[in-house]
């Protein structure tokens, strides 16, 4: 007779480990980051796993512009690109985003300054895990010349949301917003500069619920440590979000 396998059940009582050991750390959270532009909220992703302010690691960056600077941001294994206008239909070039995103195996993909619209079929494979960041006070402004459109209307406040994505342009359940003031004298370009500037900490402290497993889409909801969310959570002038955060110090 040949040899045979032996399972655990056939094997003896399994060894205890020694207290002393410490316990094997999970792994880390994979984010796949999708980007188009300059890639400044994916530097500030990269700068806060640095500093340990976000407990997650990038394990791909894509891109439907091959020469988005913020491709350059990360080594070159991680970096998927392709010309968007190259391919003869939008779903063709989103099923092609779609496996190669698949491939990186992410807990969650972040839309830090993409600027398409992501497919249904997109959308459905991955449905819950994708996040945006828009900026604007969501439900107003969705879509292109955000800053532009609130001056014109006569804003005394704008700011940015973090978002689930669905189907619909800039339409899922809002997780978190930060507000500026629109002054006077502002036009289009200084008001994006003061957005950006609540932009990145915004983005680092939902990505960092995420990462931690506090956040999901039900519906058109969002839950936090599995409650609903009624209205999204603000960023304070500290860089937390209002009744999520632990906080440390006075």
């Amino acid at each position: 007779m040949g040899g045979r396998d032996i399972d655990a059940g056939s094997r003896g009582p399994r060894a205890q480990p020694d207290a002393s050991t410490p316990p094997i750390p999970s792994p880390l959270p994979r984010l796949a980051v999708l980007v188009s532009g300059r890639g400044s909220n994916l530097q500030a992703l990269l700068d806060a796993i640095a500093a340990g302010h976000l407990a997650a690691q990038v394990v791909g960056v894509f891109s439907d512009r091959p020469a988005a600077p913020a491709l350059q941001r990360v080594p070159a294994p991680l970096r998927w690109s392709r010309d968007a206008r190259a391919f003869p239909t939008r779903a063709e070039f989103d099923a092609a985003l779609a496996v190669a995103v698949a491939a990186a195996q992410p807990d969650w993909i972040v839309c830090a300054g993409y600027l398409r619209i992501l497919g249904d079929d997109f959308v459905a494979r991955f449905r819950g895990r994708v996040l945006n960041i828009h900026p604007s006070l969501l439900p107003k402004y969705r879509g292109l010349h955000t800053h532009a459109r609130a001056l014109a209307a006569g804003e005394r406040e704008h700011g940015v949301s973090v978002h689930f994505v669905v189907p619909e342009l800039d339409a899922g359940a809002v997780i978190a917003q930060a507000r500026v003031p629109v002054l006077a004298d502002d036009e289009a370009d200084t008001l994006a500069a003061r957005v950006l500037q609540v932009e990145h900490p915004l983005l680092v402290a939902v990505v960092r619920l995420a990462a931690a497993g506090r956040i999901a889409e039900h519906g058109a909801t969002v839950l936090l440590d599995g409650h609903p969310l009624f209205t999204p959570l603000q960023l304070d002038s500290t860089g937390h979000l209002d009744h999520s955060e632990p906080r440390s110090g006075p």
